[in-house]
């Protein structure tokens, strides 16, 4: 009997991810635990691979679909006999679990289109007429995803100056422009930003800081420190992390999250560090980093730069963070208004050192200074917490021997 390639469990808050890519076609041979399928969720892609040796008999889930873990995405065949694949439009129907890109019956299907069985039982509570939502998924068909965002822009007022169908209507390219479709991970993020905008009531608060001790206790044991900890460099991100950890000792709201009417307060950071990925913006977690040395901080951030790189980040690297530090300054920001990543209620934002001329006991020197900002959800920081978390942010790395004292 023919092995089932199912979709795997996808972590924590995960619960859909799309076809990405087929690796392996039908009637091609593989070896047990090779790649044969990528699926791209919200947050990474995933490569599923073949449960024992054999070929590819079908494919039951096309690139482009929606399926969720348990899903049958196809089934390799040991002895080597592969059926044909089926069409989706020739399907009679899907085998049991899988989301197929078929035309779903009764009220939600529209010839040619169609939706997928999560859209098109969203649509059915909902009361929505497929034919006017945009079907983004793969042959048009419409995703879950897509009815949401309808719905959202139906809740949305149209502008006065712009009646809704024309505003939803995209405009024509032009003859040297190019359309493509955002990704799983674009859309997500874009909307992850909007609805940290929408619920949270975020401000942010400035500072700047003297690095000048940093840069001479870095270079002053830098080759030292390199050769003990086995080639781990020293950066500024561990100083950062550590800095961080201490403030929200002290101020614990600015690593607490809203959960309904309760607020968590978490007795342990879990810190995101932002870094650029083969895919975009992604945010690995260190975990217990309020129990880690600069060392061990540096050397997980040296493994998340390169698996970012390569796209191979595991999920659940990328869960459970209850605060964030994004570093804009590595692309030459000298100053930015950082955005919260829900459901954390707090991340800074590091930018450009840059020499500046400042006032040092009454007289100007240029200093090597970085602007530092902190966004935070006012609904539970207050202003003068999310102010003071900064100052000790900033003490911290004017004066380092603060961090070794824990003062």
């Amino acid at each position: 009997m023919p092995a089932e390639i199912k979709v795997p469990p996808l972590g924590e808050s995960v619960s859909s991810a799309t076809v990405a890519r087929w690796i392996k076609k039908v009637g091609e041979a593989v070896a047990a635990d090779e790649p044969i399928v990528e699926l791209e969720t919200d947050k990474v892609t995933v490569e599923v691979n073949a449960p024992e040796a054999g070929v590819i008999a079908d494919i039951a889930a096309d690139e482009g679909a929606e399926v969720a873990p348990g899903d049958v995405l196809g089934h390799v065949d040991a002895k080597g006999a592969a059926a044909p694949k089926k069409e989706p439009a020739e399907a009679a129907a899907p085998p049991t679990g899988v989301r197929a890109q078929q035309e779903p019956p009764g009220p939600v299907a529209r010839p040619g289109v169609g939706a997928l069985p999560a859209a098109a039982k969203m649509m059915e509570e909902k009361g929505v007429n497929p034919a006017e939502v945009e079907g983004t998924a793969k042959g048009g068909r419409i995703s879950k995803g897509d009815v949401q965002a309808f719905l959202q822009k139906s809740e949305s007022p149209a502008s006065p100056a712009q009646p809704a169908a024309a505003a939803k209507a995209p405009r024509p390219t032009g003859p040297r422009e190019e359309r493509v479709k955002m990704t799983r991970l674009r859309k997500t993020i874009a909307a992850r930003l909007k609805e940290a905008q929408n619920t949270a009531a975020m401000l942010t608060t400035f500072n700047e800081v003297d690095m000048s001790a940093i840069i001479a206790l870095r270079g002053a044991y830098r080759d030292a420190f390199e050769k003990k900890h086995n080639g781990v460099r020293l950066g500024f991100n561990g100083f950062f992390v550590k800095a961080v950890c201490a403030a929200l000792a002290e101020f614990p709201a600015v690593n607490a999250e809203i959960s309904g009417d309760d607020i968590i307060y978490k007795h342990y950071v879990n810190m995101g560090i932002a870094v650029g990925g083969a895919n975009g913006l992604v945010v690995p977690v260190i975990r217990d980093a309020d129990q880690k040395s600069i060392a061990e901080i540096e050397a997980e951030i040296a493994g998340f730069a390169k698996r970012a790189k390569e796209g191979t980040l595991k999920l659940e690297e990328l869960t459970g963070g209850s605060f964030s530090i994004t570093n804009g300054g590595v692309y030459g920001s000298l100053m930015s208004t950082p955005i919260l990543n829900p459901p954390q209620s707090g991340i800074l934002g590091m930018h450009k050192i840059q020499d500046r001329p400042v006032a040092v006991e009454g007289r100007v020197e240029i200093r090597p200074m970085m602007y530092l900002a902190v966004s935070y959800d006012h609904r539970i920081i207050d202003g003068r917490e999310a102010v003071s978390f900064l100052v000790r942010v900033k003490e911290s790395i004017e004066d380092p021997r603060r961090l070794l004292l824990e003062i």
